[in-house]
């Protein structure tokens, strides 16, 4: 995974870790790659919570997101996935999403636009 996620999860929960820290950021970009971001959407839209996940993809400011809203944007089985991978928590990780997921966005749409979905 990239060192910009590598080094947003140290600042974010340093005192996790490093090597637990590079799970957790692995996952958060494994989880945005291919079709994890157009999920993301669809279940922002679920959840009343696109417009914080679009000021994540468009340019300019990004509206913060708490532990709670994190919960009801992702499924349980999305949370499960990543504590299965990191061995952390869901108390440790929900608040660390929280800091975490809109700058990933944000890195992950460059052009201010979430990537079209392919057949």
């Amino acid at each position: 995974m990239s060192g910009f996620l590598g080094n947003l999860m140290n600042q974010a929960v340093g005192a996790i870790g490093g090597q637990l820290g590079e799970k957790f950021g692995g996952s958060i970009g494994d989880f945005l790659k291919g079709d994890g971001l157009n999920m993301l959407l669809s279940q922002a839209q679920s959840a009343g919570l696109t417009d914080k996940i679009h000021s994540w993809i468009g340019n300019g400011e990004n509206l913060p997101i708490t532990a709670d809203e994190v919960r009801s944007l992702l499924t349980d089985q999305q949370i499960q996935m990543i504590v299965s991978k990191t061995g952390l928590p869901a108390n440790t990780i929900l608040p660390a999403l929280a800091q975490l997921l809109p700058a990933a966005v944000d890195k992950h749409t460059p052009d201010g636009q979430a990537p079209s979905t392919t057949a």
